[in-house]
């Protein structure tokens, strides 16, 4: 029972994050995050459509010896990369229901300093 009551909590409080970005903003692209124990993935996707533009993860991180949180920094920088060589410089950060802080912080940082606009 309290598991069902987490994911629906988690449901609703994606949801409500999702609804106030898209009437705060009129960019219609979204850096969306998930982030497993093992590996962290970004995915910018294009919300009139719903397909996804561009996208990086940590699988394909060649050195294991880096910490989740440099992963998740080198993932941010290869995403912003790839985005800006698709002509996508402004998104708005979609985190669903991560706080902004650790890998989904490192990931959201990396990715402004490469010159995408979170």
């Amino acid at each position: 029972m309290k598991k069902d009551n987490l994911k629906q909590n988690r449901l609703d409080k994606t949801r409500r994050l999702r609804v106030k970005l898209a009437k705060k903003t009129n960019r219609r692209f979204r850096l969306n995050i998930f982030r497993s124990n093992r590996y962290i993935f970004a995915q910018i996707i294009d919300g009139d459509t719903a397909r996804v533009l561009v996208e990086a993860n940590s699988k394909s991180i060649k050195n294991p010896s880096m910490t989740k949180t440099e992963q998740a920094m080198e993932v941010g920088r290869e995403l912003a990369e790839k985005a800006l060589k698709n002509k996508i410089d402004t998104v708005f950060f979609d985190r669903s229901y991560y706080k902004y802080h650790g890998r989904v912080k490192a990931l959201a940082e990396s990715a402004r300093t490469v010159g995408l606009k979170i």
